[in-house]
């Protein structure tokens, strides 16, 4: 039993980085109805903005506050000068646009940085806490506290704040919402930068536990997408309940499956995708849109 309920904290920890990263997936969808395939590697690129400060002699949560506005700046820059001008393009002509921008971060992070592992620092204490048998990892409870917060802010501005509702009505109706004097095209821009300062966080909560390299959000990548195809690509709640069961998933498999274990893990994101997209395509939060032909 001890080792179940470790193996379920722990997943709790690595769901609560995948929800932050699907969050970031959902807020693009939802203001554009695309999946931005660059989310990922936006997020490495930021977490080795948060290093350059580091090294600089910034304290953490000082340079953890800069990440995110930077990141903010450079989601809503990125909107407006790549996604826009191929706004009214095919879906296929902006999925491939986001592509390029994984291989640009890519390329241009190891081109600065090089494609040696740095450590990253983590904000919480090093001691771990004991309950009984069961050890729990500061950082691993620091993630999970950090995505709960996330949600919490993410509710209360879209349920309570003017531009909240206006980005809501932007993504949901925007010929109506132009009606109303909402500058959809701004919304979306925002929602881009909402999108980049969550990924931010994540890049800067998984840093620490898989060292900082320009690749170290491939696998994290494809379990956000996971966890958003399991909540909902509608749902920002969704994204997160999504995050927290791929992460328990995945780990409690890895144990208690012996021919999967550590290796094959990545198949269980994959796995989950199939099974949720053949019995409930919207996920387990989202909406099921209905078009009449």
């Amino acid at each position: 039993m001890d080792i179940f309920i470790q193996q379920v904290v722990s997943g709790l920890a690595t769901g609560g980085i995948y929800a932050s990263l699907a969050l970031a997936l959902v807020m693009i969808y939802q203001a554009t109805d695309v999946v931005n395939f660059a989310q990922g590697n936006m997020a490495m690129f930021s977490t080795y903005l948060a290093w350059s400060l580091l090294q600089a002699g910034l304290p953490y949560w000082v340079t953890f506050a800069i990440t995110v506005i930077v990141a903010f700046v450079g989601g809503l820059l990125i909107e407006r000068v790549v996604i826009r001008p191929v706004e009214g393009a095919p879906i296929l002509t902006i999925v491939i646009v986001t592509l390029g921008l994984l291989v640009i971060f890519t390329s241009v992070a190891g081109w600065i940085y090089s494609y040696i592992q740095k450590p990253f620092p983590s904000p919480f204490p090093d001691k771990p806490i004991r309950i009984g048998q069961i050890v729990f990892g500061a950082h691993d409870l620091g993630a999970i506290g950090v995505t709960l917060v996330m949600l919490i802010l993410l509710f209360l501005f879209f349920r309570y704040t003017t531009l909240g509702l206006a980005m809501r009505a932007a993504a949901q109706n925007p010929v109506s919402s132009r009606l109303c004097g909402i500058r959809v095209s701004w919304m979306l821009g925002l929602g881009w930068g909402l999108a980049a300062a969550f990924g931010a966080v994540a890049g800067l909560m998984v840093a620490p536990v898989v060292f900082l390299d320009p690749n170290m959000m491939g696998g994290i990548q494809l379990y956000a997408f996971a966890a958003a195809t399991v909540g909902g690509f509608t749902s920002p709640l969704g994204a997160v309940v999504g995050g927290l069961l791929v992460g328990v998933t995945e780990n409690l498999v890895g144990t208690y499956v012996s021919f999967i274990g550590t290796e094959l893990k990545l198949t269980v994101a994959l796995a989950m995708i199939i099974i949720v997209l053949l019995v409930r395509p919207a996920g387990l939060f989202g909406r099921t849109t209905v078009r009449r032909v």
